[in-house]
């Protein structure tokens, strides 16, 4: 572990020097996606700002949902944005085959190839929004509140990896994978709002089928009092669970891989 640690640190520093050989567009890429949650919160504020009350839940309500999911999100952006570009970047030139032939994980050296300094945009967005939120609502700042915060973030950061590993590695089989990435990743929209405002389908899905609901709505729920049970505490266990079936399925698919040749 303390191997891999150190590695990453390494293939991080690097980045950042390749980053910062272009200041300009470092700047921009970090603050780029500022500008698109400012377009969704936008247009969550003039629906509130109409419906004051959505299904019993108040304008900084659903902003402590939407900044709880916007951090957990930026979290895959940053780390494991690789997932995305693994068919086209990696598997379809060829490239993926100097992962094979060096002596570390392969998936370790896709995730730590590439740092995307764009999320670092959406995790400033997601805790101002946290904050605001919180001290509108008068929510205590107490240790227990701080810790299940970082549990949820940790958490609800891993299911977002663990889904976008599993979409990715069909790579290995159809090559352009970010079609199927995109079916699942584009529900996390759903999160961002109350999962008590939908359907009973849909609210089914966003827990048992594509938990997107445990980095947002969950925790929310329980730092507002509001009795959700035992879902409050599950998002560590969904996110284990998630991560142990996607670490099976890239296994899985390595083990089928087969050369371009190029």
């Amino acid at each position: 572990m303390r191997r891999y640690l150190s590695l990453y640190g390494f293939f991080l520093v690097q980045r950042l020097k390749i980053l910062l050989e272009y200041r300009m567009n470092f700047l921009i890429g970090a603050t780029s996606t500022t500008l698109l949650q400012a377009a969704g919160l936008l247009a969550l504020w003039v629906v509130m700002s109409r419906i004051p009350s959505l299904n019993g839940w108040s304008f900084d309500q659903v902003l402590l949902v939407y900044g709880l999911v916007t951090v957990s999100e930026s979290i895959t952006h940053m780390f494991a944005d690789n997932l995305w570009t693994i068919g086209h970047d990696y598997i379809r030139s060829g490239d993926f085959d100097r992962f094979l032939v060096r002596p570390i994980d392969p998936l370790f050296h896709l995730l730590a190839d590439r740092f995307c300094h764009d999320g670092i945009g959406n995790f400033l967005i997601g805790m101002i929004l946290i904050i605001k939120a919180m001290t509108s609502l008068g929510l205590p700042w107490t240790a227990a509140n701080m810790l299940y915060l970082l549990m949820a973030i940790l958490a609800g950061g891993a299911i977002f990896i663990a889904l976008n590993l599993i979409t990715a590695t069909s790579a290995f089989w159809f090559v352009e994978s970010i079609p199927v990435t995109y079916v699942v990743y584009n529900t996390y929209e759903f999160a961002k709002y109350p999962l008590s405002i939908y359907s009973r389908g849909i609210r089914i899905v966003m827990t048992w089928v594509i938990p997107y609901g445990f980095a947002s709505y969950y925790p929310a729920s329980h730092l507002l009092g509001r009795d959700v049970g035992l879902l409050a505490w599950l998002a560590p266990v969904v996110a284990a669970v998630l991560l142990l079936v996607a670490y099976r399925v890239w296994t899985f698919g390595l083990a089928h891989y087969t050369s371009t040749g190029t």
